[in-house]
């Protein structure tokens, strides 16, 4: 188990004491502060709804006690990456698509899977837990590809060859997903030993913890981006159709 027990976001919380479990963070609140006052600044009007709701998606991931909660349960983990990649950084493509133009969808969603498999290997997570700056260089490494790949593939007026290719990325993303959520759910023996304690306090079996990790990757993760793949291919052809 790892020695540090005080990682990011702080102790596990109890379970009766969960509501004052709030990451005050100086910089991270400073940060989050600059961000919205950027997507005020710069996005036009059509653009800042999004942009706030990403900006409320980061509060309830960082700020909020569900970042404490990340620190007890590892279901809770995958819940809150899911937070960051399938809504927080969707709504930063459509307030803020700056980062289409730096990384190609197809790099940044190879970079994006990496980084996301990277997290769910136990020497790495263990690391991750003993160490701030490791723990943000990760979140950073997962939220900007995630923010270039989604201003990519939700450009306006893809149809025809673009429509799947996009489509075929987004359902690439899916996959991720559901690899990861397949390992979780079915994986024999306790791989995240940090998490072990606060999920006995939970009342939670730390086996069961990390197979519902793997179910939250597979339902409320891999589904809706396989819905989105979908529905993007399907108003992908209508246009061509009409065309």
């Amino acid at each position: 188990m790892s020695d540090r027990l005080d990682p990011y976001c702080g102790p596990a919380p109890a379970p009766g004491a969960l509501w004052q479990s709030w990451n005050l963070d100086p910089p991270l609140l400073a940060g989050l502060a600059v961000l919205s006052g950027l997507i005020l600044w710069r996005a036009g009007r059509a653009q800042r709804v999004p942009g706030l709701i990403a900006v409320a998606a980061l509060v309830v991931a960082f700020v909020s006690p569900l970042c404490a909660m990340t620190v007890a349960l590892f279901s809770v983990r995958s819940a809150h990456h899911l937070l960051l990649i399938t809504l927080a950084a969707p709504a930063l493509a459509v307030a803020w698509p700056i980062l289409a133009r730096r990384l190609p969808a197809g790099l940044s969603l190879a970079v994006l899977s990496g980084v996301m498999v990277a997290w769910h290997v136990p020497a790495i997570y263990e690391a991750i837990w003993r160490s701030d700056g490791l723990y943000w260089l990760m979140q950073a490494a997962m939220i900007l590809p995630a923010w270039a790949f989604w201003s990519a593939v939700l450009a306006p007026g893809p149809a025809g060859d673009e429509a799947l290719r996009r489509a075929v990325l987004i359902g690439g993303l899916a996959g991720v997903m559901g690899f990861l959520g397949a390992i979780l759910t079915f994986a024999p023996a306790i791989l995240y030993f940090p998490h072990v304690e606060g999920a006995v306090a939970w009342g939670i079996d730390p086996l069961v913890d990390q197979q519902l990790a793997g179910l939250v990757m597979w339902v409320p993760g891999f589904l809706p981006v396989a819905a989105i793949a979908a529905g993007m291919l399907w108003q992908g052809w209508r246009r061509s159709f009409a065309a």
